[in-house]
C-alpha cells in the first residue's frame, strides 16, 4: 500500500509539473513571440531546454518548499495530503489555462499543501508561509513593475537617437538572450518546487532521510516540465503577449531582463518560490507604462491580479474537500 501510494503521488506530481510546464511556458517566451522574435515553435524549444538546464542550478526553493510550508506528515496520511494538494494545483492549473489568466502554479501548489495541510490536521508553518510566500508574493511583482519601467526608461534614453529600425531589429537579436534567461530562471524556480514533493514523498515512505535531492529526481522533474513547455501554453501566451499591451522589441527584452533578473535574486539569496507569471505580468506592465499610462490594458490588468489572490485559496478549497473525499474512501 505504502508503494503504491508512493508511486502515485510521484506519478501525480509529475503531472503537475507538465502542466506547469505548459501553464507557464509563455511566462518564458510571450514577449519573444509577440515581437516576433521568435518564432513559436523556435521559442519552446529554446525553453524547454533552458527549463530543463535550469533545474539543475540550485535546491534552496526545493527545500523551502519540503521543510518550509508544512510540518512533514507521515504515514497514510501523508500522502494522502500530498496528492490532495497535487490535485488542487493540478485543477486550478486547468480551469485558468482553458480562461487564457496567467495565474500561478507555484501558488496553487502552495495553496493545495496548506488547504490538505489543514484538512488532514496536519500543522501549517505559518511563518515559513507568511515570509516564503506571502511576502514575495506580494514584494515580487512591485519589484517588477518598477523595474520594468526604469530598465525600459533606461532603454529608452541610451537609445534616444538611435535609428528606431535599426534598433528594433538589434533588440529582436537581444530578445533570444532575454528569453533564454528568462527560461532559465523559470527552470530554476519551477522545476524545483515539484522537487521538494517528490522529496516529502520520499520521506514519509521511509525511502529517504534528509533532504538531499536524488539526481533521478532533478532529471525526472525537469524533464516533465520541459515536456509541458515544448506542449505550449498558447492560450495564456496571446493574453501576456497581447492583450495587456503591444510589445515592440525593446519592450519586450526590458520585461524579460526585469523578471529574470527578480527571479534569479530570490533564487540563490533568498531561496524564496516566487511566481514567474507574477513578475513577467507585472515587468510587461511597468514597461508598458512608459509609453503611457493609458497604453496598458488595466482592465485586463484588473483580472489578471484579482486571480493572483485567489489562487491560494481557490486550490486550498479544492485539496481539502479532495483529502476529505480520499479520507472517505481509502483511509
Amino acid at each position: 500500500m505504502d508503494m503504491a501510494a508512493l508511486i502515485v503521488v510521484i506519478g501525480v506530481a509529475f503531472f503537475f509539473t507538465y502542466t506547469n510546464g505548459f501553464h507557464d511556458s509563455a511566462n518564458a517566451i510571450a514577449t519573444s513571440v509577440s515581437t516576433r522574435a521568435l518564432t513559436p515553435r523556435a521559442a519552446l524549444a529554446m525553453a524547454a531546454v533552458m527549463n530543463l538546464a535550469g533545474a539543475f542550478l540550485g535546491s534552496g526553493v526545493a527545500k523551502t518548499v519540503s521543510e518550509g510550508i508544512i510540518e512533514t506528515p507521515t504515514g497514510s496520511k501523508g500522502m494522502a495530503i500530498l496528492f490532495s494538494a497535487l490535485v488542487g494545483a493540478i485543477a486550478w492549473n486547468l480551469l485558468t489555462w482553458y480562461f487564457g489568466l496567467p495565474s500561478s502554479s507555484s501558488h496553487a501548489l502552495f495553496g493545495g499543501m496548506v488547504g490538505a495541510a489543514l484538512a488532514g490536521g496536519i500543522g501549517v508553518v505559518w511563518h515559513g508561509v507568511v515570509d516564503k510566500i506571502i511576502v514575495p508574493m506580494i514584494v515580487s511583482p512591485v519589484v517588477g513593475l518598477i523595474g520594468g519601467f526604469l530598465v525600459m526608461l533606461a532603454i529608452l534614453w541610451i537609445f534616444r537617437r538611435a535609428n528606431p529600425h535599426k534598433a528594433k531589429r538589434n533588440f529582436r537579436v537581444a530578445q533570444t538572450a532575454s528569453a533564454a534567461a528568462m527560461a532559465l530562471a523559470h527552470g530554476l524556480q519551477d522545476a524545483q518546487k515539484t522537487m521538494g514533493i517528490v522529496v516529502m514523498a520520499l520521506t514519509i515512505s521511509g525511502h529517504q532521510s534528509g533532504n538531499g535531492i536524488p539526481i533521478w529526481v532533478k532529471i525526472s522533474c525537469a524533464a516533465m516540465l520541459s515536456l509541458g513547455t515544448y506542449a505550449g501554453g498558447w492560450r495564456i501566451m496571446r493574453t501576456l503577449g497581447r492583450k495587456i499591451i503591444e510589445l515592440d522589441p525593446p519592450q519586450g527584452f526590458a520585461a524579460e531582463a526585469t523578471a529574470s533578473a527578480v527571479m534569479y535574486v530570490t533564487s540563490f539569496v533568498y531561496a524564496a518560490p516566487i511566481s514567474t507569471t507574477h513578475v513577467i505580468t507585472s515587468a510587461i506592465m511597468g514597461v508598458g507604462a512608459t509609453k503611457r499610462v493609458r497604453a496598458v490594458r488595466w482592465g485586463v490588468a484588473k483580472n489578471i491580479v484579482m486571480g493572483w489572490f485567489i489562487t491560494m485559496p481557490a486550490a486550498a478549497i479544492v485539496a481539502a474537500a479532495m483529502y476529505g473525499i480520499v479520507n472517505l474512501l481509502v483511509l
